[in-house]
C-alpha cells in the first residue's frame, strides 16, 4: 500500500512538474492568438494561402480556413468553415482534401513551442509539417481528381455552439482546458507506470518495432510515439518530456517520435471531428496515417545522409 501510495506521489509531481512546463508555453501563445483573433489579423495570412487552396483543388475562400487552423486550433477552423461551407458547395473529395491539411498542420504557435521542448526546432518542425501539408493535400486532390473518387456534395454534420460572449468566458473555457491537460496527464503517467510493471510496454514495443523502427524511432521511444498517435501531441509530447529528462531518450529518437506525432497524432479524435465536417474516413485515418509513416521513411532516409552538425544546428533546438 505504501508503495502504491509512493508511486502515485511521485507520478502527480512528476505531471504537475510537465503540466506546468507546457503551460508556461502554452498560455502566452494563446493568448497571443486570442489577440490576432479579435484584432482580425488572422484573414491576412490567407492572402498568400488563396494559390496554394487551387494548387489542391479547392477554392480560394478555403485559405482562411486553413490559416486559421495553422494559428489556433482545429476547433477554430471547423468554425470558419462551417460559415463558409454553404457558399463554397464543396465535394467530399474536396473536404478530404483540406480536412488532411488541417490534421497535418494547425495549431503552430502551441505545438512547435512544445515540440522544442522536446528538442526538435521550431523552425525545422514547422517546415516539415507545413511541407508535408501541402504534399499530402497535393497527392490526394491529384488521386481524387484523376480516379474521379469522393466527387459527390459534402454534408456538414457539425453545428458549432455559440462562441464565449465575453473574456471572462473564454478565459474559464482556457483555464478548464488547461487543467484537463493535466488530469490527463497525470493519468497517462500511471498508465505507463501499469504498463511498464506488467511488461504490456515491452510486447507493445516489440509489436510495433518493424515498422517504428524502420521510421527511425527506437525502442525506448514507442510507447509513448503511440500515446501520440492516439491521443494528441500534447499528450504524447508530455510524456517525452518526462522521458527525456530521465535520460531514456536519445535526440533523434526524440527528433523522430515528435515528427511522425506532428503528422499524424490524435488519430481518433481528429478524424472524428472532421468527419463531421464531410470528410472521408478513409482519406483522413488511412490515407494521412499511411502518408505519414511513408513521408517518415524517406524523411529519415535523407537525415541520415545530412551531416550531424547540420542535424544538431538546423532540426533540432539549441540545447544549452
Amino acid at each position: 500500500m505504501n508503495d502504491l501510495l509512493r508511486t502515485i506521489k511521485d507520478t502527480f509531481q512528476a505531471s504537475l512538474s510537465v503540466a506546468l512546463t507546457l503551460m508556461r508555453v502554452m498560455i502566452p501563445v494563446i493568448i497571443g492568438v486570442k489577440l490576432l483573433k479579435e484584432f482580425g489579423l488572422i484573414g491576412y495570412l490567407a492572402m498568400p494561402l488563396e494559390p496554394i487552396m487551387e494548387l489542391v483543388g479547392l477554392p480560394a475562400s478555403m485559405g482562411i480556413v486553413w490559416a486559421t487552423g495553422l494559428l489556433n486550433t482545429i476547433y477554430g477552423a471547423m468554425i470558419v468553415f462551417v460559415s463558409l461551407a454553404p457558399d463554397a458547395q464543396l465535394t467530399v473529395a474536396q473536404v478530404t482534401v483540406l480536412a488532411c491539411m488541417l490534421l497535418i498542420a494547425h495549431g503552430l504557435p502551441v505545438e512547435l513551442k512544445i515540440a522544442r521542448m522536446c528538442g526538435p526546432s521550431v523552425l525545422g518542425q514547422g517546415l516539415i509539417r507545413v511541407g508535408a501539408a501541402l504534399t499530402c493535400g497535393l497527392i490526394m486532390h491529384l488521386i481524387f481528381s484523376g480516379f474521379d473518387l469522393l466527387q459527390g456534395p459534402s454534408t456538414v454534420f457539425w453545428n458549432p455552439g455559440a462562441e464565449p460572449t465575453s473574456h471572462l468566458e473564454w478565459a474559464l473555457g482556457e483555464a478548464r482546458n488547461l487543467a484537463s491537460i493535466f488530469v490527463i496527464i497525470f493519468a497517462l503517467m500511471l498508465m505507463m507506470k501499469l504498463l511498464d510493471a506488467l511488461k504490456i510496454t515491452n510486447l507493445l514495443s516489440w509489436s510495433l518495432r518493424p515498422i517504428l523502427t524502420r521510421i527511425g524511432i527506437g525502442p525506448s521511444a514507442s510507447a509513448v510515439t503511440v500515446v501520440g498517435l492516439t491521443l494528441g501531441l500534447s499528450y504524447g509530447s508530455g510524456l517525452i518530456i518526462h522521458e527525456a529528462k530521465t535520460g531514456r531518450l536519445g535526440r533523434k529518437d526524440a527528433f523522430y517520435s515528435l515528427t511522425l506525432m506532428g503528422l499524424a497524432h490524435a488519430l481518433i479524435e481528429d478524424t472524428m471531428l472532421m468527419m463531421m465536417l464531410g470528410a472521408d474516413f478513409t482519406g483522413v485515418f488511412w490515407g494521412r496515417l499511411l502518408f505519414s509513416l511513408i513521408f517518415m521513411a524517406l524523411l529519415v532516409q535523407v537525415v541520415s545522409r545530412l551531416p550531424q552538425t547540420f542535424f544538431d544546428r538546423t532540426l533540432m533546438a539549441d540545447s544549452s
